[in-house]
């Protein structure tokens, strides 16, 4: 049965991407991985993330981009010396949403009552509480991160759930946790990123 995935702000952690992955039971041949954006941070140590979810995108997983991926492209470019174009040329072609089934995974969020494709990039990437904190009606569940769900009102470290829109940055980039979600079983996998605990603490939760 081929099932749908997701994952946001991972922010280096790759071997936490790996470890939920396995845990998972991801299989490559027949679920849906979307990776939801910011991959990366500034830091330069984090960086090669990237190779890793290009390897998983040639592998059938799905991408879209982040606000940290599009300061990559804006910066690092100009900088030149750490800049590779293989990573830039594809990082390019990254959309800024997608939508499967009865999902829209966008990084950030979308400006209320706005049809997606009049949706301006910064929005979709940058935006917090107008979205998270808006009532509207939404023709499909957006699937979202940026915005570490403890900040949204969830407990630490869980996801946050709401009428047609679910939260997934649990806080990796804080040392909180990472969190992989299987959609179409409504559970969800996550280590600790805490320095102590790194990528320990594996938990299944369901919602």
């Amino acid at each position: 049965m081929s099932r749908i995935l997701a994952i946001s702000d991972i922010h280096g952690h790759v071997e936490g991407v790996k470890l939920l992955l396995q845990k998972a039971g991801y299989k490559p041949q027949t679920d849906k991985l979307f990776f939801v954006g910011d991959y990366i941070d500034k830091d330069p140590g984090t960086w090669q993330s990237l190779d890793y979810i290009l390897e998983r995108v040639q592998q059938g997983a799905k991408a879209i981009i982040g606000n940290l991926e599009l300061w990559y492209l804006e910066t690092i470019h100009e900088k030149g010396s750490s800049y590779r174009q293989e990573i830039g040329e594809w990082l390019h072609t990254l959309p800024t949403y997608l939508t499967d089934e009865d999902y829209l995974f966008v990084h950030a969020g979308i400006r209320p009552h706005i049809p997606i494709s009049e949706q301006s990039r910064v929005d979709l990437l940058t935006i917090r509480k107008d979205f998270w904190g808006a009532e509207q009606t939404l023709p499909q569940k957006i699937i979202f991160g940026h915005t570490p769900t403890h900040m949204m009102g969830a407990k630490e470290g869980e996801i946050w759930c709401q009428p047609g829109r679910i939260g997934i940055d649990t806080g990796a980039k804080h040392h909180i946790r990472l969190t992989l979600v299987d959609l179409t079983n409504r559970c969800a996998y996550s280590c600790s990123t805490e320095k102590q605990r790194l990528y320990q603490d594996v938990r299944l939760s369901s919602w």
